[in-house]
C-alpha cells in the first residue's frame, strides 16, 4: 500500500508524522517543488533577516519514526486522476497511490506588472529571504506592497537594519481587514515612530525600471517612490492547477467535508492553507485558515481520516473545529489573536489603551468570534480561555 503527500513543507512533514503514529506501515511518498527538506517559514520575516540565515538555521526535525519516509525534492505534481488514483509528475512520471493527501499549500500573488528589471520578490520561500538579502543594507530603500501581516513583518525587520522603508497599500489602516481601524491605525502610528513611511489608500498604477536597478513605484496619485527592492506582500493563491479537470471543487483552495476528506473523491484528504473546511465554533461555511497552528491540526485528523478511509478504524465522526490562533512579531509590536476576528461586524475595547497593551473583542452580532492583542503576553491564555468560553455562548 501507498500514500502519496503531494506539497513538501510544513503539511508534509506533520502529516507524515501522524500517519507513522497512526500506525500507517507501509510506503510513504513525499512529493515537493522545492529543493529543501521542510522548513519553517515564519522566521522568514518575524525577525531573522539579520542573523545568519543559513537553511540549516530553519529546518524542521526530521523524527526517526519517519527516517524511512521517501522524499522526492524538486519535483512538482502536474495533473491528477483521482479515479485511476494516480498523479503526474513534471518528470513524465505516473505515480500511483491508494491514499493521497494534498497539501501543496499556497503561492504569493503578484500584480499583473510586466517590469523584468525591476527588483521585486513576493516574500514566501527561503528563495526570497536569500535575495532579499542582496537589498537589506543600511540606506536601501524598500518600498512594500501591502500592509497586511507578512508586509509589514517585513518593514519592521528592514527598518531595523537601517533601511528606508515605505509601505503602500489602498486599504485605510494596516491589517484592517483582520483587525479593525482602531487596531490597524495602533499598529502603523507604532511603526511610523520607528520611522516606517505609510501610503495607505493608494494603490500601485505601475512599474518602472532601470538599467541602475533603481526602481520607481508610481502610485494611482500620480506620487512616485524610489526603490532599490519592491516586496510585494498581497495575500495568497492556493496551488491548485494540478487538479484542474478533476472532480474536485478547487474554486477556492479544495473543498474538503469537516473530516477534511476531499469532497468528490474517495481516500483524499487535505492539509493546511489549501483545505477549505467548515469549523463549527462559528458557522457551516466552509474556508481555508491561512495560519501556521492550523497545518498540525488539519494534519493530524487529516491522517487519522485517512488511515480510517484505507481500513485500519473507525473513521471519527467528531465534528473538526479548531480554533484558529494566529501571531505577528514586529519588533515594535507583538500582535497576538485568538479566534477569527475578520468574521466579526464590530469591536470593542476589552482592556488596556491603544497607546500601550490593549485588548479588543470581535464579534458577529451578538456572538464573539475573535479576540486580539497587541502586547498583554502574560494575559494571552486568560483571553484564549474567553474566547473559548464566548464561542459557546452569546454576549
Amino acid at each position: 500500500m501507498r500514500i502519496v503527500v503531494v506539497g513538501g513543507s510544513l503539511g508534509a512533514l506533520r502529516v507524515v508524522e501522524a500517519l507513522r503514529a497512526r500506525g500507517y506501515a507501509d510506503e510513504l511518498v513525499v512529493v515537493g517543488t522545492e529543493q529543501t527538506m521542510p522548513y519553517s517559514r515564519p522566521p522568514l520575516t518575524k525577525g531573522t533577516l539579520p542573523g545568519a540565515g543559513d537553511i540549516e538555521s530553519v529546518l524542521l526535525r526530521i523524527k526517526p519514526s519517519i527516517a524511512n519516509v521517501e522524499w522526492r525534492l524538486g519535483v512538482t505534481a502536474t495533473s491528477a486522476d483521482l479515479e485511476a488514483g494516480w498523479i503526474e509528475l513534471d518528470t513524465g512520471e505516473r505515480l500511483g497511490y491508494d491514499g493521497l493527501v494534498i497539501a501543496t499549500g499556497v503561492r504569493a500573488r503578484q500584480l499583473p506588472f510586466d517590469a523584468p528589471t525591476v527588483p521585486r520578490l513576493s516574500f514566501r520561500t527561503y528563495a526570497d529571504y536569500l535575495r532579499s538579502r542582496e537589498f537589506t543594507s543600511p540606506g536601501g530603500r524598500i518600498v512594500c506592497v501591502g500592509a497586511g501581516f507578512v508586509g509589514c513583518e517585513f518593514a519592521a525587520t528592514a527598518i531595523e537594519l537601517g533601511c528606508r522603508v515605505t509601505v503602500v497599500d489602498p486599504l485605510p489602516t494596516p491589517m484592517g481587514r483582520v483587525l479593525g481601524h482602531e487596531l490597524g491605525a495602533a499598529i502603523q502610528h507604532r511603526h511610523e515612530e520607528s520611522g516606517i513611511a505609510f501610503h495607505m489608500g493608494r494603490g500601485v498604477a505601475a512599474y518602472h525600471g532601470a538599467d541602475t536597478g533603481i526602481a520607481e513605484v508610481l502610485l494611482d496619485d500620480g506620487s512616485a517612490l524610489e526603490a532599490d527592492l519592491i516586496v510585494e506582500a498581497l495575500g495568497t493563491r492556493p496551488n491548485t492547477e494540478w487538479l484542474a479537470g478533476t472532480s474536485l471543487d478547487i474554486s477556492d483552495g479544495v473543498l474538503c467535508d469537516g473530516r477534511l476528506r476531499a469532497v468528490g473523491a474517495e481516500n483524499v484528504v487535505v492539509v493546511g492553507d489549501v483545505a477549505r473546511f467548515p469549523n463549527p465554533l462559528f458557522d457551516e461555511v466552509p474556508r481555508r485558515v491561512e495560519h501556521w497552528t492550523m497545518v498540525p491540526e488539519t494534519a493530524k485528523r487529516a491522517a487519522a481520516t485517512l488511515v480510517a478511509l484505507l481500513g485500519s478504524g473507525e473513521l471519527d465522526e467528531t465534528p473538526f473545529a479548531p480554533l484558529p490562533v494566529f501571531w505577528s512579531d514586529q519588533h515594535v509590536v507583538r500582535v497576538q489573536a485568538f479566534g477569527s476576528p475578520h468574521l466579526g461586524d464590530s469591536a470593542t475595547l476589552l482592556d488596556g489603551d491603544v497607546s500601550g497593551d490593549v485588548a479588543y473583542a470581535y464579534w458577529r452580532g451578538d456572538q464573539a468570534v475573535g479576540v486580539a492583542m497587541l502586547g498583554f503576553a502574560t494575559k494571552a491564555p486568560e483571553y484564549r480561555a474567553w474566547i473559548v468560553d464566548q464561542l459557546g455562548g452569546s454576549r
